[in-house]
């Protein structure tokens, strides 16, 4: 796999942990570990895109 397919699927990954983050925290029973995992998650995702994407 390339560098830029990689980064095409991390933010794949990225967009659908950011939409479960959002649907998870609206819920008024909401498990608050499960999603500070999930923010967690998808923090290191970002960085990986990032770091991947630097030159």
């Amino acid at each position: 796999m390339n560098i830029d397919s990689r980064i095409a699927v991390l933010q794949r990954k990225h967009v659908s942990l950011a939409q479960a983050v959002e649907t998870a925290q609206k819920s008024p029973s909401a498990d608050h570990l499960r999603v500070t995992k999930m923010k967690k998650e998808k923090l290191l995702l970002k960085e990986e895109i990032f770091r991947l994407s630097s030159p």
